[in-house]
């Protein structure tokens, strides 16, 4: 058992190593591809080169990082804005203050993204990253045994994004780039041409030609003898090299498969999801169609219904018009009312004039019935009777 455990632990101390190794090995690479892309245009956040390098300081400087210790004792996961931000507080004028003040990033991923593309804007990101590993003390306190920025790759990362100063960055601080919470993600595909150069190239080639004139000439039966057991070793070591050289391209061949399948993955979800999308649409768009329709159909009998009550309207007041046109009576009953009641306040008014008007009326009656009395001199029993030369019989 400590046989086994003690294998472990140099398997897992030979991982790490080989990580911190390939780690700074890719870095150094994307910063030689950001110069190289920096020399035709602008790098910007739409920049492959520089999303990657991105991903890539952003694995490094959270490589082996301390968690958070709760009060209850559980260790919550926390990011490298939290150790920057304690080690580069007394770097002069510095954009610590500035992007801790920030109101649209608000987590702590998102603060340490904005941090890294304000830095590349100064032209201080190897400044704050030198600055950061000279307090050895907080770097030891957020850090684990075994982390980069313990290690002597540190001091090779100061020096490897010197070169970065020479480069103009034009960021966006409200872009989907800040987002905390997707995690960084390297794309090691761009690296794959600089793992064998031409050098090596030649060499594998002139191995391979040593291989096979070496097999050539030990199939004759002229070299068969010591110098064919003097030459196996090196034999040995050739056939090992190319060996491992085609495992290497064997791996590389298996990342590039896996990478193709899971492209075809994404491919084919996307494929999905857009089919889905126009579906929708065109579900909206029908149901858009109805609504339409039931909105102009309301409208035109709203307007139907408007037409008809003002035809009501309009007939109603023709019709109280007319009944007061064709009822004089109940007009001049009104107009009567309206004298009387004039009459009825006068005489309130004057009540002497009752008299006056009575004793003209009597007089002119009276003076009437005389004028008639004499004027067609009616007969009358008494004065037959009392006329003269007239005898009752």
């Amino acid at each position: 058992m400590a046989a086994l455990s003690l294998s472990r632990k140099k398997n897992s101390s030979r991982n790490a190593g080989v990580e911190r190794k390939n780690l700074i090995t890719v870095c150094r690479f994307s910063v030689k591809t950001l110069i190289d892309r920096s020399c035709f245009e602008t790098i910007d956040d739409s920049a492959p080169e520089f999303l990657n390098f991105a991903s890539i300081l952003e694995q490094i400087l959270s490589h082996r990082l301390k968690g958070q210790l709760t009060w209850f004792g559980y260790e919550s996961p926390r990011s490298f804005w939290d150790y920057i931000r304690v080690a580069c507080s007394k770097v002069p004028h510095s954009c610590i203050c500035s992007i801790e003040n920030m109101e649209n990033v608000s987590s702590s991923r998102a603060k340490g993204r904005a941090w890294i593309r304000v830095a590349l804007m100064e032209k201080r990101l190897s400044e704050y990253i030198t600055a950061a590993l000279r307090d050895y003390k907080t770097t030891r306190r957020f850090y684990d045994d075994g982390a980069i920025v313990l290690g002597e790759e540190a001091n090779m990362l100061a020096g490897m994004l010197l070169g970065l100063n020479a480069i103009d960055f034009s960021f966006c601080l409200k872009g989907e780039g800040l987002d905390g919470s997707f995690p960084a993600v390297i794309d090691y595909t761009p690296y794959l041409k600089f793992t064998q150069s031409s050098e090596s190239i030649s060499s594998d080639e002139e191995e391979l030609r040593t291989l096979g004139s070496s097999g050539s000439e030990s199939s004759t039966p002229e070299n068969i003898g010591p110098p064919f057991i003097m030459d196996e070793n090196s034999w040995y070591n050739k056939c090992k090299r190319v060996e491992q050289k085609y495992r290497l391209a064997l791996e590389q061949k298996g990342y590039l498969e896996e990478l193709v399948r899971l492209r075809e993955v994404q491919l084919s979800d996307s494929v999905s999801q857009n089919k889905l999308l126009l579906q929708r649409i065109k579900d909206l768009d029908m149901n858009h169609k109805l609504e339409k329709e039931q909105l102009e159909y309301i409208i035109v009998e709203l307007q139907d219904q408007l037409k008809s009550f003002q035809s009501l309207g309009h007939l109603s007041a023709d019709a109280s018009l007319s009944q007061i046109s064709f009822d004089p009576g109940q007009s001049q009953d009104e107009n009567g009312k309206h004298d009387s009641s004039h009459l009825s306040e006068g005489k309130e008014e004057t009540p002497s004039l009752l008299g006056l008007c009575g004793s003209l009326t009597s007089v002119a009656s009276y003076k009437s019935l005389a004028s008639l009395k004499s004027s067609e001199c009616l007969a009358s029993p008494t004065t037959e009777m009392t006329s003269p030369g007239l005898t009752p019989s």
